[in-house]
């Protein structure tokens, strides 16, 4: 076994780190539009509820964008 050979244990931490950056990704979209919801339903108006579901889709968009520009 060559030493640049990765190890089983480094193989499921790789995972198990793209496992958890997805389940955060996933419950960020959740914790968006639960809010963005509740925030329209208290604004009341039909276009402010759209302005508000539309603010929190491209806020999202531009976070995870960025974050994969970074990359």
């Amino acid at each position: 076994m060559s030493p640049n050979t990765p190890s089983v244990p480094d193989e499921r931490s790789k995972l198990r780190a793209a496992n958890l950056r997805t389940a955060w990704v996933l419950a960020s979209i959740a914790a968006v539009f639960f809010v963005g919801i509740i925030a329209s339903k208290f604004l009341g108006s039909p276009s402010a509820s759209i302005g508000v579901m539309g603010a929190a889709v491209l806020l999202f968009l531009i976070v995870a964008i960025g974050r994969n520009l970074r990359r």
